[in-house]
């Protein structure tokens, strides 16, 4: 597979967004947030979505430029229709304003109805966390196709239904959960099939219920579990809890649409620490925590214990020095875009 820098794949993003009508300043925001997920090691979040994005602009799926509209609004909470603009650009947009009311009322929450895909949920909390308060935010697509079967039975009926949490700490790297309530993100799945590779037991059935490893059986019919394993119920609830945070609060509703676009509804809250204790002592404390956690003995076959989002700040570290690494099938889609909107000169070369 081809490595690359992060700034050369942000330049590549940001010419081919922009030669799809979009503007400066969101096509440099969508590329920031695809080309974090691959310095995380999310790959399922990262490039490997532009040439899917630029289908959606032809489509009419996603609204370069689109207006932010805050359709509701009181002290502590606001209502947000992104009219199918990059969801990375209204969710950015949605996450300062909640940061902004709980400076003055300690909380905040927002709901999102009417966007693109808003890649992985971790930006968007440690933007709170980062401002010295707790974000959370949970995701699902409404009435748009479905990826998971619930538990018990085999029929897709949710979508991947991510969650995630950041608190800010003294540690170097963020205290941060992101996780889908599935047993995997749909992305990943993606991502092995254009690596031609199996997954892992237990992420996935085919069209008959029955567990397989094969990604394509996926894309024939098949579903995605919920999280948990033989516990399956417990990631089922919680799946089902997002969905109606993101679904239904936001007035998306819920059922499968087949020809519906794809649209993240979102919900956001945020927690002003200094509204409930001093901010420093929180700090302090959620970092000796973590240390306390991570000073358990490792069990076999590990080396460590992490704490929650220290996996990804250690992926960032090293790939910042030895490059992002992209799939050959993947790549080849990039670099027929480029040539297709005439911005390989633009670019350049690695």
């Amino acid at each position: 597979m081809p490595s690359f820098t992060p700034e050369y794949l942000h330049k590549v993003a940001v010419h081919i967004y922009r030669a799809k009508g979009t503007p400066d300043h969101e096509a440099e925001i969508v590329a920031a947030h695809q080309i974090k997920a691959n310095l995380t090691g999310h790959d399922s979040h990262g490039v490997i979505h532009i040439p899917e994005y630029v289908d959606r602009i032809n489509k009419g799926h996603i609204v370069p430029g689109a207006p932010f509209v805050v359709e509701r609004e009181a002290p502590c909470t606001a209502v947000i229709n992104g009219n199918w603009g990059f969801g990375f650009v209204v969710t950015e947009q949605a996450m300062r304003m909640a940061i902004e009311k709980a400076k003055t009322h300690g909380v905040a929450a927002i709901t999102i109805h009417y966007q693109s895909h808003i890649g992985r949920l971790g930006d968007y909390p440690a933007m709170a966390a980062q401002e010295g308060m707790i974000g959370m935010i949970t995701a699902d697509s409404g009435a748009g196709p479905k990826a998971v079967a619930p538990f018990g039975g085999k029929a897709r009926r949710l979508g991947t239904n991510p969650i995630c949490f950041g608190m800010p700490s003294d540690l170097e790297g963020p205290v941060l959960l992101d996780m889908a309530t599935s047993a995997v993100a749909a992305g990943k799945i993606s991502l092995a099939r254009n690596r031609k590779e199996p997954v892992p037991a237990g992420w996935i059935v085919d069209k008959d219920g029955n567990p397989t490893t094969d990604p394509n059986d996926y894309y024939a019919g098949g579903a995605i579990l919920p999280v948990g394993a033989d516990q399956g119920h417990k990631g089922y609830g919680l799946s089902f809890m997002v969905e109606v945070f993101s679904g239904l609060l936001t007035g998306l509703g819920y059922g499968i649409d087949p020809k519906a676009r794809h649209n993240d509804g979102c919900f956001i809250a945020v927690f002003n620490v200094e509204h409930f204790r001093p901010l420093a002592e929180f700090k302090k404390e959620v970092s000796e925590f973590a240390q306390f956690v991570k000073a358990s003995p490792p069990a076999a076959g590990f080396t460590e214990v992490l704490y929650p989002g220290e996996i990804e700040y250690n992926n960032e570290q090293r790939r910042r020095k030895e490059g992002i690494f992209v799939e050959e099938q993947t790549w080849q889609e990039i670099t027929d875009l480029m040539k297709e909107l005439k911005v390989e000169n633009a670019v350049g070369r690695p």
